[in-house]
């Protein structure tokens, strides 16, 4: 009885001391404020006259008045009705000024990036944070060793400018790239993996060959999460640098990390511990799942998965305070994974604020929350959130805090982000048995601080000219759904072909996951396409020529459960794609069949089996135009020419109506010597391109082609290079055979 009574006496005082303490206030009274009214003090701290206001209400107005950043010191006192504020204002910065940096590019970025702006408030404590990040711009372009200091310019009525005096020092660049220890992987696949390359003559457009702490952080991340995804539970990964050495006007230095990839581990058995007040029934959905996984390599995303399954269930069956926690319990080649699902605390979310997002809007950040004001408070859920505002990959840093609110059962989190720079320029170029390329692409992730990607892409090869542009929204409307915009144009010019064309498309789709990995992706296009035939064309080709116009609704369904996107070693992925005419000079119906497959026989020996099937074919009485017929890729038919196989009507290879594919391969990433920078595969490959209608006098050429052979993939001193040594085993005699093909492909 006597903690009842407590609790109850404790209430009466509580109550008896606001009541006696609160008071109307009928009178506002402000002293101190020079640049903000009045008024907006009253707005600002949510005052409103002929109101009951005690110790707590007070309170609130200060914190009210404090969160605007206008006040260095506020002081409230009610006595007899009369409010009276006195603040301190803080000084207001004039101008921010960087001595020392000549370009206005570097400068814009810098500026846009700091919370000190041009007139906003002076607030000290934020100095410290903004000298960093001027530091760390720096860092990112190689300059580790900049000097960056503040200065204050004091003016009048409480003005100052903002200076900050740089001395950049040396720009380092990366030498070499060492991988040592017990690695267990390739080289040229953990090359692959991280962001830091190797300072090469041809690598005039990467920043990532400059020596950045944040890239080598960021370096040891994606190579600790492919180790886990690979099965290496425990792997351990450390970074070091060798002494800068200058070289001219630069420095070099070399970065080694050392991997101990540990045991290899696979899934033992995967359970639940349910607490005694759920219902255990409604969890039972969740064992077909994990039957899945027992007996494959553990994988930190297959885990993930999982608990993504139980999120829905948990969802579903509205349990709105249930959380789960998983123990995973390493044995000598195996792992037990232990799911606990329990009753959390009956916590809500009072408010959620975000910091340091000077570019990026806030509704980019909040976009990504798994919780809302008002919400269950959910630490899983923040945690996801946290790890999808990080996957946006346009800030340096996300940090979370968590901390009590206005009453015991509610909580506020302060978000706080470091923002980095976004822009992309990217060239390549390649040369290869099958003709020389050139590309560039700009690219710009966080457009006018939305959160939306907008990327420009050119190339130039052989036989075409492309361009495009497209805009892409990750989580259009907050709807979780990647939205797009496209405008693309390409010219066609065959060497010793009867025609060309030029291609004009512009569209836009969307994709979203419907239900557990499986995606749709509806899309919408309008294309102009002009042929050209010349004198050396049939006479069927010559019936083509002219111009044509479609709109076309499109949509892809797919089903992916691959243990990863990048270079994955079990699972697999299928789709099919169909496109319907709505409006076409000359309509057709386009399937798509795709499949593949992965698995992993042992640590050196990754299998995948695939299947591609394409099929269009003419509405009524239409024929499928030229630039609509099917060619097979070259990656899907190895060891015949691209584009050289199939029908030929005259001198032109036309296409088909039908093409279908078959590869069997297997990656041996570790056959070769670390030192040679190699890595080989076998294939054999089946496929044909059949069928031709609007012609009778043309030949089908439905005919099994396939082909058997080996991959190597070198990275050489003038970049990456990949060689195919194939043999025809079954082929038609119009097809063209492509014994060997290299190509050397690097981005500057």
């Amino acid at each position: 009885m006597k903690k009842p009574l407590i609790s109850i006496l404790f209430l009466f005082f509580t109550f008896l001391f606001n009541t006696v303490y609160a008071e109307i206030i009928n009178k506002v009274v402000v002293t101190g404020n020079e640049r903000v009214g009045k008024e907006t003090v009253i707005v600002y701290g949510d005052i409103k006259v002929g109101k009951n206001y005690g110790p707590e209400e007070i309170n609130d107005i200060t914190k009210n008045l404090f969160e605007t950043n206008f006040f260095e010191n506020i002081e409230i006192k009610l006595n007899n009705g009369l409010l009276s504020i006195n603040v301190k204002e803080y000084p207001v910065i004039h101008s921010v000024i960087l001595e020392g940096e000549k370009a206005k590019k570097i400068k814009k970025a810098i500026l846009e990036r700091i919370s000190l702006q041009e007139k906003s408030s002076f607030i000290k404590s934020q100095l410290a944070n903004d000298t960093e990040t001027v530091k760390r711009i720096y860092n990112s372009m190689g300059y580790n060793f900049a000097s960056v200091e503040s200065k204050i310019q004091k003016f009048d009525d409480n003005r100052l400018n903002l200076v900050f005096v740089v001395v950049p020092g040396l720009k380092t660049k990366i030498s070499k790239i060492n991988f040592i220890g017990n690695k267990k992987i390739k080289e040229k696949t953990l090359r692959d993996v991280i962001v830091s390359e190797e300072n090469k003559f041809w690598k005039v457009l990467s920043k990532n060959t400059n020596f950045n702490l944040g890239n080598i952080e960021l370096d040891k991340r994606l190579l600790k999460n492919h180790y886990k995804s690979s099965g290496y539970y425990d792997v351990n990964i450390v970074s070091s640098n060798a002494e800068i050495r200058q070289e001219g006007p630069r420095g070099l230095t070399e970065i080694t990390y050392n991997i101990e990839a540990g045991q290899r581990y696979k899934i033992k058995s995967i359970s639940l511990n349910v607490s005694p007040g759920l219902d255990k029934k409604k969890f039972t959905p969740l064992r077909k799942e994990f039957s899945k996984h027992i007996g494959k390599y553990y994988s930190p995303f297959k885990v993930k998965k999982l608990l993504s399954s139980l999120d829905s269930l948990i969802g579903f069956n509205e349990l709105q305070f249930v959380e789960h926690s998983v123990n995973e319990i390493l044995g000598e080649e195996n792992i037990d994974i232990k799911i606990n699902i329990f009753e959390g605390e009956r916590l809500l979310v009072e408010r959620i604020n975000i910091k340091g997002n000077t570019v990026t809007d806030e509704t980019v950040i909040r976009a990504e929350l798994l919780l809302d004001e008002g919400d269950p408070f959910n630490k899983l859920k923040l945690d996801k959130s946290i790890a999808a505002i990080k996957s946006r990959q346009i800030f340096s840093e996300v940090t979370k805090q968590v901390y009590p609110g206005s009453s015991s059962n509610l909580k506020k989190i302060l978000i706080t982000v470091k923002e980095q720079p976004t822009g992309e320029i990217a060239a390549g170029a390649g040369l290869g048995t099958d003709g020389g390329s050139f590309s560039f692409t700009i690219k710009e992730n966080n457009w006018m601080g939305r959160g939306v990607s907008v990327a420009t892409f050119a190339e130039v090869t052989k036989t075409s000219v492309k361009g495009s542009l497209e805009v892409n929204n990750p989580n259009h409307n907050f709807s979780g759904n990647e939205l797009y915009y496209n405008l693309s144009a390409t010219q066609n010019d065959l060497p010793n072909s009867g025609y060309e064309n030029s291609v004009y498309t512009v569209g836009a789709g969307t994709k979203y996951e419907q239900y557990n990995n499986i995606f749709i992706a509806p899309s919408v296009s309008l294309s102009h396409d002009d042929l050209i035939v010349l004198s050396t064309a049939s006479s069927n080709l010559k019936k083509q020529a002219g111009t044509f116009t479609d709109l076309s609704f499109d949509y892809a369904v797919s089903y992916d459960v691959r243990d990863r996107r990048y270079q994955p070693t079990d699972g697999y992925i299928t789709s099919f794609r169909q496109a319907l005419p709505l409006y076409a000079d000359a309509p057709f119906l386009l399937n798509e069949i795709t499949f593949s497959k992965y698995h992993s026989i042992n640590n050196d020996i990754i299998t995948a089996a695939k299947f591609f099937t394409r099929t269009i074919n003419g509405i009524g009485e239409e024929d499928v135009r030229l630039s609509k017929r099917i060619n097979l890729p070259s990656r899907r038919l190895r060891g015949f020419e691209a584009g050289k196989i199939g029908p030929k009507d005259g001198v032109d290879y036309v296409g088909g109506n039908y093409a279908s594919a078959v590869n069997l391969e297997a990656r041996l990433p570790n056959l070769f010597p670390e030192s040679t920078k190699t890595d080989i595969g076998f294939f054999l490959d089946a496929g044909n391109v059949w069928n031709v209608d609007y012609s009778d006098s043309v030949d089908d050429s439905n005919k099994i082609r396939s082909s058997v052979g080996a991959q190597l993939g070198w990275i050489s001193p003038l970049g990456p290079m990949s060689f195919i040594l194939a043999k025809d085993i079954t082929k038609a005699e119009t097809d063209v055979t492509q014994t060997f093909n290299f190509r050397l492909g690097t981005t500057f």
